[in-house]
């Protein structure tokens, strides 16, 4: 029977048409889809890759999965996160071990992963800031995230408050009968601000039993991450939902972009499950694998950077030419007490200001300490190298001046600290702010183009 014999509208053999008879680019593809799919285990449809959707083999497959989605979502048994792979927009195959990390560290009965951290804090906020709903942030949140709030409470009529971190009473005054969340970061960027996980959950549940019946408390924990907290926060009471920027400390390289929503509500997270199937922002199962891979690693290097911070973070408050350093490390630190109740590290991030510094001087120091190469000038934080840069030009450009100084983040110099030896960013930083004030912005200029001569980078335009 050849493959002619099945192209007669009229007729049609009973046997299925064979693929040895078919065409030898459609026999090559298929039999190799065929041997890849026995290497892998799973029915990827491609010859040598993993694959967006799966050969499912029939609809009984696909009825199963919907079935699932509705007992997770209306028997609240799961997230429907958990489901087997049927198309990569709402999972795969490989992203379920990072996944079970997630729930494990964050003893969490359900989390969905995403492929940034803002995009998990995005998809949190369009869950529950709803027409006339109120949230209430903490006034050092990450400026994205309070933005985000900002722009979408607009949006869609909801009201907004705002609450210095740490003033639990202020915090129990603003919640009101229709706020649906509560937003809360730790350790807070620049300033390092540590909160209260029992003194926040205990607000929550005071509120919600008062009558705030719809209130979620919500703590990003990208800075100092599960490997910082005595216990996990989901385990202490009132506290519903951790979310995470996994790019910085959890991912450790500067590499790979990834967030996570980890919560107790199940209800909320298929919620959120059902928003990413609609809009997109999943992780993909290749930063999902070489994340999941190198976890140990990363807390590893986590350890060794908050080992540096805190011997750099104490460096630089005895040093004559510092006015304040911000570190949750050292004695001064305003929420010392919480520190020691409920942390067991102190973090990577650290910020300071220079006595008798303005602004430009605080950006000068920042563009001179990069000329000793260790640390480089650059955003974030929680990579390999050490980081440096001036926040008001990287995070608050657009801020006006008082409102800065209002804030509190005005000259303030930031550092990322990484996994090199301390003793060697000790003698650069001692170098820089003993002379740097030297370096004129020719000087600074001249330096920058050498060096990008000097690493074989086109000049700037």
């Amino acid at each position: 029977m050849s493959i002619a014999d099945y192209q007669d509208p009229a007729r049609c053999p009973p046997q299925r048409p064979a693929l040895a008879e078919m065409a030898g680019p459609t026999r090559a593809l298929h039999e190799a889809v065929d041997d890849a799919i026995r290497r892998h285990g799973v029915p990827y449809l491609h010859p040598r890759e993993r694959t967006v959707q799966l050969d499912l083999l029939g609809s009984d497959a696909m009825i199963a999965w919907q079935e699932g989605k509705v007992e997770f979502a209306f028997m609240q048994t799961g997230c429907w996160s958990e489901l087997p792979q049927v198309y990569a927009r709402y999972g795969t195959e490989t992203t379920g071990a990072l996944l079970r990390w997630v729930r494990e560290t964050e003893r969490a009965p359900g989390a969905i992963l995403a492929d940034c951290g803002m995009q998990a804090t995005a998809l949190l906020f369009d869950a529950l800031i709803r027409p006339r709903a109120h949230v209430v942030l903490m006034r050092q949140i990450y400026n994205k995230s309070r933005k985000y709030a900002e722009w979408l409470c607009a949006r869609v009529g909801g009201e907004l408050s705002v609450v210095d971190d740490g003033d639990l009473d202020a915090l129990r005054g603003a919640i009101r009968p229709e706020t649906t969340l509560v937003f809360a970061e730790t350790f807070t960027n620049p300033l390092t601000r540590a909160l209260d996980p029992v003194a926040l959950g205990a607000v929550a549940q005071a509120a919600r039993a008062a009558g705030s019946a719809g209130l979620r408390l919500a703590i990003d924990t990208t800075i100092a991450t599960p490997w910082s907290l005595r216990a996990p926060l989901l385990t202490i009471p009132g506290v519903d939902v951790v979310l995470a920027s996994g790019t910085k400390a959890l991912a450790g390289q500067d590499r790979d972009l990834w967030g996570y929503v980890a919560s107790t509500d199940l209800d909320l997270l298929n919620q959120l499950m059902d928003l990413q199937a609609m809009r997109g922002g999943i992780l993909d199962w290749r930063r999902a694998e070489v994340i999941t891979r190198d976890l140990p690693e990363a807390e590893r290097s986590f350890r060794r950077r908050c080992f540096n911070a805190r011997e750099v973070a104490a460096f630089l408050a005895r040093h004559p030419r510092v006015e304040r350093v911000f570190h949750p490390s050292l004695p001064d630190h305003p929420d010392r007490a919480i520190i020691e109740r409920h942390y067991v590290r102190h973090g990577s991030l650290l910020s300071l200001r220079l006595r008798g510094a303005d602004e430009r001087a605080s950006r000068r120091f920042a563009d001179a300490l990069a000329t000793c190469i260790v640390p480089r000038y650059a955003l974030s934080f929680d990579g390999l190298v050490t980081k440096v840069n001036h926040h008001p030009t990287v995070s608050e450009y657009f801020t006006p001046p008082a409102a800065l100084r209002r804030a509190g983040l005005d000259r303030l110099i930031r550092l990322g600290v990484g996994v090199e030896d301390g003793s060697d960013l000790i003698a650069c930083l001692n170098w820089a702010l003993w002379h740097g004030q030297e370096l004129s912005d020719d000087d600074l200029r001249a330096w920058q183009a050498a060096r990008r001569e000097q690493l074989g980078l086109a000049p700037r335009a």
